[in-house]
């Protein structure tokens, strides 16, 4: 198993992930939000790169039982029920509903990579049960963290290298790029303190001048969550309900 971290999605085109495994990391928020969301109940997480077109799925489908959330540049967007913070997506709300999700950086890194075989959504939150995944399909595997507007982002990187650390307990078989290597090295530097990691982010520290500390709590949680989430065919679900589902 070969494991690949990008520090951005953006330096690839869409069809270089056609047939791969890959993960997406957007610590803050996007993907520690959607996780948070199909825990806690959502039957689907939409995906889109555009606010516009947020808005034309939400108006069109699902017959009613849609949200739609997101964020641009940190703050909510006008007219949005809901914005990118986790702890909006709870069970009272979110509960067999779907959501169409726009974010500035994460919802764009997934839908970057939708010609993936595999294509898993990951955070702290639910680390583990991603690293597991992994080691079961045994493919080579393809990191992407969000980034920051196509810029290197601590959290998503330091995540990129927990994941690598949690796979390397289940097997041995692996070799790296070299941005896999500065991934695990910066997780080293900071696994003892992940939330602090956050406060001293780049990204943590504008969230936390528009109000939302208690997010970075949420998202340096590790193992809170044992669920896979799944993108195919344009939606985002827990691996368990597609089995179930179909």
């Amino acid at each position: 198993m070969k494991i690949h971290t990008l520090i951005s999605p953006v330096s690839v085109e869409d069809l270089y992930f056609a047939g791969k495994t890959t993960v997406v990391v957007d610590v803050l928020r996007a993907t520690t939000t959607i996780v948070t969301a199909i825990a806690n109940g959502a039957k689907e997480v939409i995906p889109v790169n555009t606010i516009g077109f947020a808005m034309k799925v939400s108006g069109n489908a699902f017959g009613g039982k849609t949200l739609l959330g997101g964020e641009r540049n940190a703050k909510k967007i006008e007219g949005f029920p809901l914005g990118n913070s986790p702890l909006e997506y709870s069970e009272e709300i979110v509960k067999d509903k779907s959501i169409v999700l726009f974010t500035t950086n994460g919802t764009k890194a997934i839908v970057r990579a939708k010609y993936s075989e595999n294509l898993f959504v990951c955070s702290f939150n639910n680390i583990e049960s991603i690293a597991r995944e992994l080691v079961e399909l045994n493919n080579d595997v393809e990191i992407v963290c969000a980034g920051s507007h196509g810029m290197f982002s601590l959290e998503d990187s330091v995540c990129a290298g927990c994941l690598i650390d949690r796979i390397e307990q289940y097997t041995d078989n692996i070799s790296y790029s070299d941005a896999s290597k500065c991934s695990a090295m910066l997780y080293d530097k900071y696994k003892e303190n992940l939330l602090e990691m956050l406060k001293e982010s780049e990204h943590g520290k504008l969230l936390m001048s528009n109000g939302f500390e208690k997010d970075l709590d949420v998202a340096s949680r590790v193992d809170i969550h044992h669920i896979v989430p799944v993108y195919n065919s344009g939606v985002i679900k827990s691996k368990d309900k597609i089995k179930t589902n179909g």
